[in-house]
């Protein structure tokens, strides 16, 4: 989980740190124009929504328009090389997950962009946890720790859905079966959207995805939620313990979202946005907005930003390890 001393979750951190340098003059008039925010994922996903609701905002502060563009693909690397190759002026912007900067440098045999060097890092953008989650109709146990006995008992084992090779739903999956001894079976679909009805169906067992596609069927009680990845409850389901409490320690991992452009953007636009950022995360109303997605709308320094995902890089190698995940 991202560490409170380093980001700002609509609360405060020392001021020296946090005062963004006024823009230069040669920047003064940034934005002029429209910005474009490339989004790697397709329209209508929980992360989607999260970064149109951002620059809607940022749009407001800033007093020009976000233009969004989706561009999904190769688990968002078409999306993160356009952001990667474009020209470094502040126009072309948008959201990069723990996938795109700490996870795909180790899952893919060959990336267009380097995740460490070719992205100006503005700020983190959001964090929520993965769930442990099972069907309410076909899986009898109403704890952690008897759906591993369930799940040990089953004959030919279990089987687990994830958005995909190498996302956070499958390394956190494989690392769950590969700890608890169990016989699990990851199962890759495009998305939660598919997951869930192969879950209600019963042709899915479980699931180790991010919280927010899962709260409506939580909720509604046709999915039990055994325990959160957060070292702390989440605010969303405080009724949910925490891996340590449900008995599997040493399993903490959030997905998270930083908000990038190209490498190279000069450091008072990124301040500019940084600022700006930090205004939305503190939004009273915009934590609202987004706690009712399952997530937490955060800021840091860009500083901080790229020290937490280089500080996540050796987990998730070793985690891709264990999953024997490998993309070309």
């Amino acid at each position: 989980m991202i560490d409170r001393r380093t980001l700002l979750l609509g609360g405060t951190l020392a001021a020296a740190s946090l005062a963004a340098p006024a823009l230069g003059q040669s920047y003064g008039d940034w934005p002029n124009r429209p910005i474009r925010a490339i989004i790697p994922w397709p329209p209508g996903g929980s992360t989607d929504v999260l970064a149109r609701l951002v620059c809607e905002q940022l749009g407001t502060r800033l007093g020009q328009n976000f233009v969004l563009e989706n561009r999904p693909g190769a688990g968002g690397n078409i999306g993160m090389d356009a952001i990667a190759k474009s020209a470094p002026d502040g126009y072309t912007q948008g959201p990069a997950t723990i996938a795109n900067l700490s996870i795909a440098q180790f899952l893919y045999a060959k990336l267009p962009f380097d995740p460490e060097k070719d992205f100006s890092v503005i700020s983190m953008h959001w964090e929520l946890p993965n769930v442990l989650v099972a069907p309410a109709q076909f899986c009898p146990a109403n704890t952690a720790q008897e759906f591993i006995a369930w799940a040990k008992s089953r004959p030919n084992g279990v089987s687990f859905g994830s958005p995909g090779v190498g996302t956070t739903a499958h390394l956190s999956g494989s690392m769950f079966c590969d700890r608890q001894k169990i016989d699990g079976q990851h199962v890759p679909f495009r998305g939660a959207a598919q997951i869930i009805p192969a879950m209600l169906s019963g042709d899915l067992t479980f699931a180790l995805d991010n919280l927010a596609s899962y709260m409506p069927v939580i909720q509604e009680g046709r999915m039990k939620a055994f325990a959160v990845t957060s070292p702390e409850r989440w605010p969303s389901l405080p009724q949910v313990p925490v891996m340590a409490e449900a008995g599997i320690p040493d399993f903490v991992i959030t997905s998270w979202c930083t908000w990038v452009g190209p490498a190279g953007i000069p450091r008072p636009i990124v301040d500019r946005m940084n600022a700006a950022l930090k205004d939305v995360a503190a939004d009273p109303a915009m934590q609202a907005r987004f706690l009712q997605t399952g997530a937490k709308c955060v800021w840091s320094t860009p500083e901080a930003a790229s020290a937490y995902a280089a500080s996540q890089r050796p987990m998730l190698k070793e985690m891709v390890r264990i999953s024997g995940a490998r993309m070309e």
